[in-house]
This record gives C-alpha cells, structure tokens and sequence, in this order.
C-alpha cells in the first residue's frame, strides 16, 4: 500500500494496501531465549478459568535476600517495577504463580506484561524476561467458525456481489481507520455508542461505523470472507491514539499506535475489544475473520510513522500494539486470525527512513517468542520490482534472486518467504508454519493486458502450488487514475469498467476452466505457464538451505 491516494471513509472504494520499490541490507539472525544476567525463564502463562498460571523454571536459581520471587504485572508502556505485584512465590528452580485474570474490570490482567522479580542488596532485581497471556481464547464468548473456502481475493472498487461471484472471488480486503471511528458521532441524528470496557466508558462514531457495518454485513451475507487492515490515522477524537514520538510534523497515512501512554494504550485495548465483538457475526454487523494490524509497518515514513528511526524501537513499540489487538480480538472470537504487515523489500530499501522486511520480520519474531508465543499471521505483499515492472514470471536478477539474500520477494520466488518463514524459531505454537496472507498483489497493465494477464495467471499459481499460502488477494478490481500516472494499471477492469483481458482468465483461475487461462498465459510467455510454475515454485524446490 505505497500509494499516496488514499479513498476517504465515505468512499466505496477503499485502498487496501499498496507498494514498495528498491532495497539495500544486512541480515538479522531472530529468535532468542533468555536476556543475558535474567536466570529465570517464564516458560509459560496462560488463562485457566477466571485465573492466570504462570510456571517459571531456572537452571541457576537467582540470590534473594528472602526467599521469595515476586511476579509483577505491568501495563505495555511500563518497565521493571513500576506496576504491581500479583502473586509472589519460594524462590526455587521451579515455582508457579497463579492470580486473578479479573476480566472486564479495571484491574484486568488480560493485557498486560509479567516479570519476575527477586529482593537483592535492599533492591529489587528483574530476573526474567517480560511474558504476556498467550491463550487469550480461552475467554472467548464467539466461537463461530471461519469462512475459509478459497484463497481467490480481490480490493473492492464497489459493493457489486454480482462481479465477485462472477470472478469467483472467496476472499476481500478493507482497511479501517481508528482516527474515524472513535469519539462523538459525525451525524447528530445518530446517537454516539458509549462503550464501557474495564471501568471506564469509551465513544465511538456511529456514522462512521455504519459505511463498516454495510459492508462488512454485506461481505457476510454474500459469503465473502473479510480481511479488514486496521490503520491509524490522525484525527481529533483519536489524538491519544498516536504514538507520543509519531506526532511531529510528517505526514503520512498511518501512525504507531500509542503505546507510550496510559490514556491511549487504554484506549486501544478497548477499541480491539468492541471491533471484535462488533464484527463476531453474532452482532447482526457481520463477520471479519482476518485483522490486519498495520500496514507494511517496515515502512517507517510511509505507513506506520514514528519518528526514530531505531529498529529495536520501532519494533518493540509496534509488538506492544500487535500484542493487545491480537489479546482483545481472541478474547472475544476465538476463531479469528491476527497478521502483522511487511512488504517486499526484503533485502534493499527505496526510502532510506524504513526498515528492511526482513530485518524487521527477524526481531518481531524475536519480540514475540521471547515474551510468549502466540499463533500470528504474516501479510505480505509481494509485488514486482519495480512496481511498474510487467512480468511477474522473469524479474531482472539485480532485483529478484532465489536465494535469501535476494533484494526483493515477489511472487517469483515467494517460495523464499515460505521457507524462511518454516525455520524452527519461526513456527506458531502447534509447530506448523504460520498462516501466510498475500493480501495485496497486482500487475499493471500499462505497458500491455496481455503482460498484465499472464502476469496474474502466474502468480495466482505460483501462490495455489503453496500449501503455506492462505490467499491471494488481488489489488485491485478497478484501475485508479491517480496511480496510473506512475504506470501502474492494476484493476481487472478500466477507468470506465469495462473488464480487462485479466478479468476472464482471474475467473478461470481455482475453476475446472483453469485450463483456458493457463493456455493463454502460455501462449503470451511463449512457454507452458504450469511448467513453469513446477519447475519454479513451492512442490518441486525440495529442501532448503538458509545459508544458500
């Protein structure tokens, strides 16, 4: 989502998330376990029934001046002791806590970071890594399960269930604006929704949440499964929203959330809950099985601004964010899906104030094993290099290699991803690899439909031959004339909706027709497509070597 013309709320169309060009980098090796000189390690803390467990284990027992450890519990903007002591236990090599989860009050627990503490020297000593709730579900009031049943996606241009059935599409994108929805309603004839979460009461703008709720009831009632990216733009009902380091003078349309802050970090862990509750699908709103938290926020000036630009920062801020959207969702729908948000410039950068994907991927995973492991979703976005460039199946090599060194992934080597993405470290709780969203990809037309065409038809197989792959989401159904002023043509139909040469092979794709738009794709490549796909993608790579 790199383009600088967003669509407004009240629109129909809706940007999902664009783009990204050029890239420079040095690797970084993730996970780790244990902080040097912290000897106890929190080996697991979970929900079970109205309490929390929490087990830690230490192989060199720390020195306390009275035998006790002490387990703090801290909000995410606070560190070492400055929150409260929840449970206490003998120091020993292994010990358990269990206290009140005091769900829905104001002392709610649900969100919060633990530490275990010693008494040393008349102080007291942090001797375990911080550690969140990993199975928030286990609250959870929504069960109802998710409408998984293709990976076929597309932007909407508008609400037109006639043209996704037609295209045979399974899955949509949306984004959200935090800044819009909150604080008094925009229409005076409709009543501001007060929400009470946790002992204090929250405003959300019923006129704005009626163009969601259309839609969002409307996917839902035609079948579509919903991705929605949850952006955090400026405005004055949501200022305690932004990050304290994000209010400077750039502009851009997304903001770190504010997780620096006790109003604002509040204010979030109520804004994840009532979002969930709102679009469970047991509301009468409808349902999103997929959040999206954050846009490409590896792009530091472009989509998920604060104003250093140190990476360890950057990304412990965002995990803080990440870690009380993914708690407040599961712990009301237990069957939906939480994604971070990267884009393709995995090893070399076009704007020199962002971060590489994959440096940033590295410590997010990092981040989160180290605090407790959770079952996260990826969301990629593996466009060309450059943006503007026809052909998904030949990138130039000075941008698209099959090695992990390579400057950029895109759908040509997105087997790169896959594997990285299968290493040890990088495994969701149960050991299997992660749910991985291309939810945004497209291929302009700009230089010819039937490039932009076989350009689809390639890449939609390339992602189908995948098994780690959960969608392909197709950016966009519908040109948009800002974009294509940079060359960059992506709808199935024009400016004028009329459909593109794409459109009939998109339909085919994932169909028993699948035939006829490989045929064409072949016949514009001047090699069989399908072929080209085994000998390039996922099934026939065999194993894979990170040092390769």
């Amino acid at each position: 989502m790199k383009n600088d013309h967003l669509k407004t709320l009240l629109s129909v169309v809706l940007c999902a998330a664009m783009l990204s060009a050029l890239v420079c980098a040095v690797p970084v090796t993730a996970p780790a376990a244990q902080a040097a000189g912290r000897s106890v390690n929190i080996g697991s803390c979970v929900i079970q029934g109205p309490n929390v467990v929490a087990n830690v284990h230490s192989d060199a027992v720390p020195a306390s001046s009275d035998g006790v450890y002490y387990l703090y519990a801290d909000e995410v903007y606070q560190d070492g002791s400055a929150g409260k002591v929840v449970a206490t236990a003998p120091v020993a090599a292994d010990a358990q806590f269990v206290f009140p989860l005091n769900h829905g009050t104001a002392d709610s627990n649900l969100m919060r970071k633990f530490m275990v503490f010693v008494k040393q020297g008349g102080g007291l000593v942090q001797v375990s890594d911080e550690h969140y709730i990993t199975n928030p579900e286990a609250v959870a009031t929504e069960t109802t399960p998710r409408n998984d049943h293709g990976i076929k996606g597309i932007l909407p241009h508008e609400a037109n269930a006639a043209t996704f059935k037609d295209l045979g599409v399974a899955q949509l994108v949306y984004n959200m604006y935090l800044g819009d929805i909150v604080g008094p309603s925009s229409d005076p004839a409709l009543p501001t929704i007060e929400f009470p979460y946790c002992g204090a009461v929250y405003q959300f703008n019923t006129k704005a949440l009626q163009q969601y709720d259309g839609f969002v009831g409307w996917c839902s009632g035609n079948g579509f499964q919903l991705t929605m990216t949850l952006i955090n733009n400026k405005t004055a009902a949501g200022a305690d929203l932004i990050h304290p380091q994000a209010r400077d003078g750039h502009k851009c349309p997304g903001y770190a959330m504010n997780t620096k802050e006790a109003g604002g970090t509040a204010h979030l862990k109520a804004i994840a809950t009532f979002l969930a509750a709102r679009y469970s699908g047991t509301d009468g709103h409808g349902k999103i099985d997929n959040w999206v938290i954050g846009n490409e926020v590896n792009a530091r000036t472009e989509w998920y601004h604060l104003s250093s630009a140190n990476l360890e920062l950057n990304v412990s801020e965002y995990v803080k964010a990440f870690r009380i959207f993914y708690n407040g969702i599961k712990s009301v729908n237990a069957n939906a899906r939480i994604y971070n948000s990267i884009d393709q410039e995995w090893g070399r950068k076009s704007n020199p104030g962002c971060f590489l994907s994959r440096e940033y991927l590295d410590r997010f995973v990092y981040y989160i094993n180290r605090e407790g492991n959770i079952d996260w979703g990826l969301s990629f976005h593996p466009y060309n290099a450059p943006l503007f460039d026809p052909y998904a199946w030949k990138q130039q090599a000075q941008y698209v290699r099959n090695d992990v060194s390579t400057p950029y992934i895109t759908m040509e080597n997105i087997d790169i991803l896959t594997n990285y993405m299968s290493q040890p470290g990088y495994l969701a709780p149960n050991g299997q690899v992660r749910s991985i969203s291309i939810s945004e990809i497209g291929y302009t037309s700009s230089f010819g439909q039937e490039a932009q065409t076989a350009s689809i038809v390639y890449a939609y197989l390339m992602a189908e031959s995948n098994p780690h792959i959960d969608a392909f989401i197709l950016f966009r159904e519908t040109d948009d004339a800002h974009e294509m002023e940079s060359h960059i043509a992506q709808g199935l139909k024009n400016l004028d909706g009329t459909p593109k040469q794409a459109y009939g092979c998109y339909k085919a794709l994932g169909t028993g027709a699948a035939g006829s738009a490989k045929q064409i794709a072949s016949q514009i490549i001047g090699q069989d497509v399908q072929n080209l796909v085994n000998t390039r993608g996922f099934m026939t790579r065999g194993g894979w070597d990170l040092n390769s």
